[in-house]
């Protein structure tokens, strides 16, 4: 939005061309997303417990969780408040990466919205019944995925790279939407498995967010993506943008999230984080970096998928519990080392998922 009243204001001034340049918004916008996390995080807290919508927890999970019944659950709108206001601030409105990220991260935020509103109006952990989520995740993540598709002004933008590899690029056609579908309703549910302890999940979505922002930038600019020997994805550099408000409203939420958490994200923020991480790989054309990156998520679902396979076909449980962290909680580990741990890990595959843009 201030990027139109900068063109008109750059008539009168020219220090207001400084808007321009993608680098500073994005600044700006980290500022602002957590400018407004900080602001309306306590007044969300208060009005969260003035109605008593309070996390529900499993009867069957660690002892140790059962003191968190009661918390502020749907923090989530915290961190979409924070993505949207800076986007909408910021970002050049005309670009079309722009609206289908917000857009998909908000609707996939709306599915996680309705699923924590049932579990709170009925005190259970069910929520929305699994086969209407996964039917709105999959309808969003379709129209997504086929919207990028049909707006791909070249093979570029619809080619597969391959990590470590300078001169694969698999031009997939069609089934780039097949791809693109899995990965943003895929990763939209390995955020929502990795959400089981205080600030699990929100840092390695700001750190893998900030990755990709980084990665989009480079891969929107001409003599960078050259250089590295990456797709040039026009328009792609607006990505910072948004992938901005990801950190500044992530870290935002995590100042009320972190041990012990004064809030929960719940669906309506996993869904949508993991929506957007897929979004932005799928736009930067680096999904199979995502993998690396988000070697966490990956790894929590992996083993519930792991967990879910050996009963049903062995009758054994491979891991004490599924997912892995409350696995780690069972063998005695206290939850802040298990986050914090975690929290590592994420750090040193986002710096291999960028050593990869160099070896090629």
């Amino acid at each position: 939005m201030l990027v139109w009243l900068s063109d008109y204001l750059m008539q009168y001034d020219s220090a207001f061309s400084v808007l321009q340049y993608i680098t500073v918004r994005g600044i700006f916008s980290v500022l602002t997303a957590l400018g407004v996390s900080l602001l309306v995080g306590p007044l969300l807290i208060e009005r969260l417990q003035l109605h008593q919508i309070g996390q529900v927890v499993r009867n069957d999970g660690p002892e140790s969780h059962f003191s968190k019944a009661g918390t502020p659950t749907m923090g989530g709108v915290l961190i979409l408040v924070g993505i949207a206001a800076s986007t909408l601030l910021w970002s050049d409105l005309s670009n079309h990466y722009v609206w289908v990220l917000l857009l998909t991260t908000l609707a996939f935020g709306g599915v996680g919205w309705v699923d924590d509103y049932r579990k709170v109006v009925r005190k259970n952990s069910v929520g929305l019944p699994a086969r209407w989520k996964y039917f709105w995740q999959s309808l969003i993540g379709a129209v997504a995925a086929t919207v990028l598709y049909i707006s791909a002004a070249g093979p570029a933008e619809t080619a597969y790279i391959l990590p470590f590899f300078k001169s694969v690029a698999l031009d997939l056609g069609v089934l780039y939407v097949v791809i693109s579908y899995f990965f943003i309703v895929g990763f939209s549910n390995a955020v929502n498995l990795t959400d089981g302890l205080d600030g699990l999940a929100i840092l390695p979505s700001v750190l893998v967010g900030a990755a990709l922002g980084a990665i989009a930038y480079l891969a929107g600019h001409v003599e960078f993506s050259s250089y590295l020997q990456i797709p040039y994805v026009e328009g792609s550099g607006e990505v910072v943008i948004f992938a901005g408000g990801l950190l500044g409203a992530g870290l935002g939420f995590l100042w009320f999230n972190t041990y012990p958490a004064q809030i929960f994200m719940g669906d309506v923020g996993a869904l949508a984080l993991g929506a957007a991480l897929g979004t932005m790989a799928i736009i930067a054309r680096h999904e199979l970096v995502l993998v690396i990156m988000g070697g966490v998520f990956v790894m929590e679902t992996l083993s519930v998928i792991l967990q879910v396979g050996s009963y049903k076909l062995r009758g054994k449980r491979i891991f004490k519990m599924a997912p892995i962290h409350h696995h780690f909680e069972l063998m005695g580990w206290p939850e802040p080392r298990v986050i914090v741990r975690f929290w590592i890990i994420t750090v040193m595959l986002v710096l291999i998922g960028l050593a990869t843009l160099k070896l090629r």
